[in-house]
């Protein structure tokens, strides 16, 4: 096929081989899968999909009876290699993930970079994205925005990434687990004010789609309450702040948190217990309790 399948899926100069389609597929409702998307399915003779049986209820809707083969993060490299033999022997494959396209927070990116960097045609077949989607229903993202996945769980890198959001006037749109989203709300309230706008979009596309917009500190109560259910696909918009945390703030942060977690230890060295220091002294301060389980410097739990 060599990229002949739809309009405007032409080959580079110097291109070999088959074409490989990322072709993006519906995040939750089937019936937000492109015509152009079902065209490339059809007429490839392979899909490697992050999961066949869930690609294979959307090809079951549509009737699409192309073969498919398993390619996830947990593929070794041997899949790889097979994968790129057949677009080496020029027949055409398509990348699928169980929602939204490949490469974005999804598995995909060896196979890509890798067949991109032997001048392999690379075609992207766009479609659904919860990224879009949430923003587009956030209503509080503004003009420019970034988008940062999934955070890291703990530790140094995250407070650097949740320092870096909230020095950002832009938008910030996140990825988050469901039973992590009070957390990291949480976490957000405290970086970036109790004050600033979000948004928690839940299940987007699906039958019990729920967006949720307020202040951060209002959002990581209803989280923490329940009222924004811990279950299904979880998407974080933290809003536009034209007035967002310089650097003097962010150092003058840092030492109010220092000097609540110190306050924190010459409690227990007074021989108070841990949990119960933690919460006097987010009492006295307002920084979240679970920040204040960490010993000064360490930012251990």
């Amino acid at each position: 096929m060599g990229g002949d399948v739809g309009d405007g899926a032409g080959a580079q100069d110097g291109a070999r081989g088959g074409t490989l389609y990322v072709v993006a597929t519906p995040i939750g409702n089937l019936g937000d899968v492109t015509l152009r998307a079902l065209d490339v399915l059809r007429a490839v003779p392979l899909i490697a999909a992050e999961d066949t049986r869930i690609t294979r209820r959307l090809l079951d809707r549509y009737q699409v009876a192309t073969r498919t083969v398993s390619y996830h993060a947990r593929s070794g490299p041997a899949r790889e290699r097979e994968l790129l033999a057949h677009l080496e022997g020029g027949a055409d494959l398509a990348l699928v993930t169980d929602a939204g396209t490949p490469v974005i927070s999804d598995p995909g990116e060896g196979l890509v970079a890798a067949w991109a960097a032997v001048r392999g045609t690379v075609v992207p077949i766009p479609g659904a994205s919860s990224v879009l989607a949430a923003l587009a229903g956030s209503g509080v993202a503004g003009p420019r925005w970034s988008f940062e996945g999934f955070l890291p769980r703990s530790g140094r890198e995250r407070r650097e990434r949740l320092a870096r959001i909230a020095a950002d006037e832009r938008g910030t749109v996140l990825f988050e687990s469901p039973g992590r989203t009070a957390a990291t709300l949480a976490d957000l309230a405290a970086v970036c004010g109790p004050e600033r706008a979000g948004a928690v979009c839940r299940e987007l596309t699906k039958l019990h789609e729920q967006i949720v917009r307020g202040p951060l500190a209002d959002l990581a109560a209803a989280a923490k309450s329940g009222t924004i259910p811990a279950r299904g696909e979880v998407v974080i918009v933290v809003g536009w702040d034209g007035h967002a945390a310089t650097p003097a703030d962010r150092e003058q942060g840092e030492a109010a948190l220092d000097d609540a977690r110190a306050a924190v230890e010459r409690l227990v060295a007074d021989g108070v217990a841990r949990g119960d220091a933690a919460r006097r002294v987010s009492a006295e301060t307002g920084i979240p309790r679970r920040a204040l389980y960490a010993a000064p410097g360490t930012g251990r739990p």
